[in-house]
């Protein structure tokens, strides 16, 4: 009886479909920014419900659009809502959705780079749990712009290795689409002819679900590719100890050379002069074949990798900064510290 009565307080009023605000207000997608609306209500209902019961949570949606997905997170019945929308021309389509849950739901409309928004600031405090709890009432939902999506998770995840923003309130979940073949690296298991620096990065920090497709049909305009739909949960342990930029800079580079023995990449890691003594030192203290190939790599084997590595840095703090691009009169002063 109490279900019913809430499904009634937050019953919308009617609204213009999708389609009809889009012509309303004479909206159009952006190639510029990668911009694809979602139109098959069916398809937008199972997005979030993949996210799981996000009854009474605090849901932040990116991108949000014309407010297709926005629509139906509202009738799950969310404690708050916070719509992060870049682009000023879908403001007056969310200004109506807002308007029609006045009184029965917390609508924050924010115009701004998702980039750049300290989502944080718009969470409840008394949201916050403790890291080791079960993952707090706060979700992350997004239809992402294909431009920015790989930038974005990238960027979540250095966040959630620090548990800063959205994660200083525990381990915020992400119900997010990406280009299919993006979708299937994040969750590509060791072995897998996808797996890849993606793989790696996102799986040594959260449990990666690969929920379902989503065919390219049902945007408007028609990508030229599928879509997947991706669910996140950070680990209570994470796999690295290490900061963040160095794993990253470490996994990237070992990918680099993806079908070559995963020492090549290592390599690379280190002046030229040295770079094959350092490699083969590295792999020694890790205790990893060097002739095993980047993506025969466990995640927790590459975690050992990086622990070797920082030893080595602490050995030679010259490493450090490294960069194998950089021409080579600026780091000939790294070769010569060693000799």
């Amino acid at each position: 009886m109490a279900v019913a009565k809430q499904a009634m307080q937050i019953r919308l009023p009617p609204l213009p479909s999708i389609k009809d605000i889009i012509r309303l207000y004479k909206l159009r997608a952006l190639r510029e920014l990668s911009q694809n609306f979602l139109m098959e209500p069916r398809l937008i209902d199972k997005i979030v419900r993949a996210a799981g019961n996000i009854s009474n949570n605090v849901v932040c949606e990116v991108g949000p659009g014309p407010g297709g997905i926005t629509r139906s997170i509202i009738r799950q019945y969310p404690r708050k809502v916070i719509l992060i929308e870049k682009d000023p021309r879908f403001i007056p389509s969310l200004e109506l959705l807002a308007d029609a849950c006045k009184d029965k739901i917390d609508l924050d409309i924010i115009t701004g780079d998702i980039l750049k928004t300290n989502i944080a600031h718009f969470i409840p405090d008394d949201a916050k749990v403790d890291w080791n709890d079960p993952p707090p009432p706060i979700n992350l939902i997004g239809n992402l712009p294909f431009s920015v999506s790989t930038i974005l998770i990238i960027r979540w995840l250095e966040m959630i290795s620090k548990q800063e923003g959205p994660w200083s309130f525990g381990r915020t979940r992400m119900t997010l689409t990406f280009q299919k073949e993006v979708a299937e690296r994040m969750a590509a298991r060791i072995l897998d002819k996808q797996r890849c620096r993606l793989s790696v990065m996102c799986q040594s920090w959260c449990t990666v679900n690969y929920k379902f497709d989503i065919p390219g049909s049902a945007f408007l305009p028609k990508p030229d590719v599928d879509v997947g739909v991706v669910t996140l949960t950070p680990l209570k342990n994470a796999l690295v100890k290490q900061p963040f930029k160095m794993y990253e800079k470490l996994v990237r580079q070992i990918f680099s050379m993806r079908q070559k023995y995963s020492i090549r990449g290592a390599q690379t890691l280190f002046p030229e002069d040295v770079s094959e003594e350092m490699a083969f030192k590295m792999y020694k203290l890790a205790e990893i074949d060097p002739y095993i190939r980047p993506f025969q790599i466990a995640n927790g084997e590459f975690s050992r990798i990086c622990e070797a590595y920082s030893e080595i840095i602490k050995m030679y703090p010259e490493f450090k900064n490294y960069d194998y691009r950089a021409p080579k009169k600026n780091v000939s002063a790294l070769v010569e510290n060693l000799e």
